[in-house]
This record gives structure tokens, sequence and C-alpha cells, in this order.
């Protein structure tokens, strides 16, 4: 297999939350530059993201500036999910995660259970890079959290890189059961997707 150099990567690693994304941006590190990315709104033409090239101070978004298409290949797109009954407990208490993707930041975890209802708006977030409605200029390699340590080398074939070497040193924890009843159509479409799709 012929490895990309590494001075030519650049790694996009999006997601919403509590799904990895820190820990496969820092295994990525080795083989390039990485930008760490909240947007819920993957555009049609892959953009630069945060203050790059003079765009908008938010370091997490996509910045409505286009990359180039002689400057495409450099660029790698991850979306990596996790089961919204795990991600939401260990990340959605905290009111500037909610701000970097963008909702209200005054939702609470008690008003998603009172209400029984997606306030956190993770179903749209996970379509609108699973499922675009137009064509867009770049691939997005979709990669669930539960089957990454099992199926790094796969994603390293794909992305034409060394190993990743990612140690799972998460603690085991429960799933919260009423968030479980909340996301259970997604939570059961996510069981269901294979370990990587690209889209």
């Amino acid at each position: 297999m012929r490895k990309n150099n590494k001075s030519d990567n650049t790694f996009y690693v999006c997601s919403y939350g509590g799904c990895g994304s820190k820990m496969l941006q820092n295994a990525l590190k080795q083989y390039g530059q990485t930008r760490h990315i909240h947007s819920r709104f993957p555009p049609e033409e892959l953009e630069y993201v945060g203050n790059w090239r003079s765009g908008p101070p938010n370091s997490e978004w996509f910045n409505g500036i286009a990359i180039s298409e002689n400057q495409l290949h450099k660029y790698h797109v991850i979306y990596i999910y996790r089961n919204p009954s795990f991600s939401i407990p260990s990340r959605f208490k905290n009111p500037k995660h909610l701000t970097n993707i963008q909702i209200d930041k005054t939702i609470k975890l008690d008003d998603v259970y009172e209400s029984g209802q997606d306030l956190y708006q993770l179903n749209e977030f996970h379509n609108n890079y699973l499922k675009p409605t137009k064509p867009r200029n770049y691939k997005v390699y979709c990669v669930k959290y539960e089957d990454i340590f099992d199926k790094q080398d796969e994603l390293s074939e794909l992305l034409k890189i060394g190993k990743l070497n990612i140690i799972n040193t998460s603690k085991r924890v429960n799933s919260d059961k009423k968030l479980d009843i909340i996301y259970t159509d997604l939570i059961q479409e996510m069981k269901q997707n294979d370990s990587i799709i690209i889209v």
C-alpha cells in the first residue's frame, strides 16, 4: 500500500461529542494536520475550518471558504459517532459544548428526559453526515465508535496511512436507560450500520 506523504494530509475529525473524536484526532496527528470539528452542517463543497484563510473565529465549524479542487486530495473527512446514551451524559452538560454543536446552550438533560424528545437534534446531526440530500465534492468516512478498536487497521488502509495504534482505555459504564428510549430508532440504526461507511 502506498502511504500518503504526511505533509500532504489534513484530517477533519467530526462528531457531536462524546464519541472518541479527540482520541482519533490524537492518533491521526502522526500522519498530518488534524482539525476537530463539531459543525452539524457538512458543506456540499469542502471548506476550511475556523479562522483558517480568514474565516470566522469558531474553531470547530466549517467556515464558508471553499477548498480549491486541486487541493481536495489532501483532505480526509471522518465522522465518528457513538450510541447517544453514552455520548450525551459524558459531554452534553457543558453549555459551551451545546454551542459548539449549534444548538440552544440552555437545554438541560432534564429537559430531554421530561420532553422525551431529541432536543439535542442528534438525528439531524447524524443524518447530515450519513445521508446527504445533495452531492458533495468529497468523501466522508463514517466510523462507528464501538467498532473502531477492532477496525482501525481497515480505516488506516482506506486513508492510506500507517497504523493508528488506538487502545481502548475507557471504563465500562451502563447506558442511560431514559436516553435508550428517546433514541431507540437512532441507536438501532447505528447498530445495524457497517463499522465504516464511505458516503
